[in-house]
């Protein structure tokens, strides 16, 4: 890991949490594992203002490249109501963008596809518009 340990804007920290709060009560399984293993990472994550953020750090909104054995994949971090997948959005819940979220460029992570888990190298990180909207859940 690049920094140490993942790295929150405090706002985006809060809105994931309130995020996985709502989401943890939902039947799918593979969500709910997902929100456990985010929620033990954040217990140690680095919590910052937005300035302080460096700019290769998955946030919401990030256009990521991940990389894995068979192929690199552009996708976009975003919360739940947003995601679309024939637009890349994949939503924070999802196995593979909880996996994604406050690790950065250079750093290597499990992640969830249709076809099985693999690691993936998160080859670039380009910040879109890091506002959110911290009403929408």
């Amino acid at each position: 890991m690049k920094y140490g340990s993942l790295i929150l804007e405090k706002k985006e920290y809060v809105l994931l949490k309130r995020i996985m709060n709502i989401s943890y009560h939902l039947d799918d399984p593979i969500i709910r594992d997902s929100i456990h293993k985010l929620n033990e990472e954040l217990q140690l994550a680095m919590i910052c203002e937005d300035i302080d953020v460096p700019a290769d750090v998955v946030r919401f909104n990030s256009k990521v490249t991940v990389e894995s054995s068979e192929q690199t994949h552009d996708l976009y971090i975003v919360p739940p109501a947003q995601s679309n997948l024939l637009k890349k959005r994949i939503s924070v819940m999802s196995p593979l963008g909880a996996a994604l979220m406050g690790f950065s460029e250079g750093d290597e992570v499990l992640g969830d596809f249709p076809d099985g888990s693999k690691r993936v190298l998160i080859k670039a990180v380009l910040q879109q518009d890091t506002s959110i909207d911290t009403t929408v859940l």
